[in-house]
């Protein structure tokens, strides 16, 4: 594993076992949201967000976390390993609202710095339809590139935690 994908819904957890990947194995992490919005909630110019994609995965290695559908493909193409945060819908939902009383008036870790944590309910009802909605385009490619990437779908926090659990320090 040099060049790790983590896709889920919001709030499946991506980045904290992105971070957590990162220090158990020496690998950048790149978070994606820190990529894709500039300070005030800015974002990045459609134009100009693939070569932003595009430049981050010539790296010799990388995690790499984060949604983003319209460079999803890009980026498994580029990867060795999926991980699929398959998180249960209401864990998800959780995880948002904790993470806006956490660091509401902030900028998370994983965020742009001047990005203070926000919720709404565009992105409350995202996070609920993701089942039905972005779940199966996932599903999808991870059919595609079954035959070519190491594919690991995780579905709760035990299973997370045993696969981190595994990984070794590097020496």
């Amino acid at each position: 594993m040099k060049k790790i994908i983590v896709i889920g819904s919001g709030g499946a957890g991506k980045s904290t076992f992105s971070r957590r990947l990162g220090a158990a194995t020496g690998i950048e992490v790149i978070h994606l949201d820190r990529l894709f919005w500039n300070p005030g909630w800015i974002e990045t110019k459609e134009d100009v967000w693939s070569g932003v994609v595009e430049e981050a995965l010539q790296a010799e290695s990388w995690i790499m976390d984060g949604n983003f559908g319209g460079t999803r493909e890009m980026r498994m193409q580029a990867c060795d390993t999926i991980i699929f945060l398959d998180t249960p819908r209401l864990v998800c939902i959780w995880r948002v609202l904790k993470r806006w009383f956490v660091y509401r008036n902030k900028s998370r870790p994983d965020m742009t710095e001047g990005c203070a944590e926000r919720l709404d309910w565009k992105f409350l009802n995202w996070v609920w339809n993701y089942p039905k909605k972005s779940k199966p385009t996932v599903k999808k490619l991870l059919e595609h590139f079954a035959a070519t990437k190491n594919i690991l779908i995780l579905r709760s926090n035990k299973e997370a935690e045993m696969f981190l659990g595994g990984i070794r320090s590097p020496k």
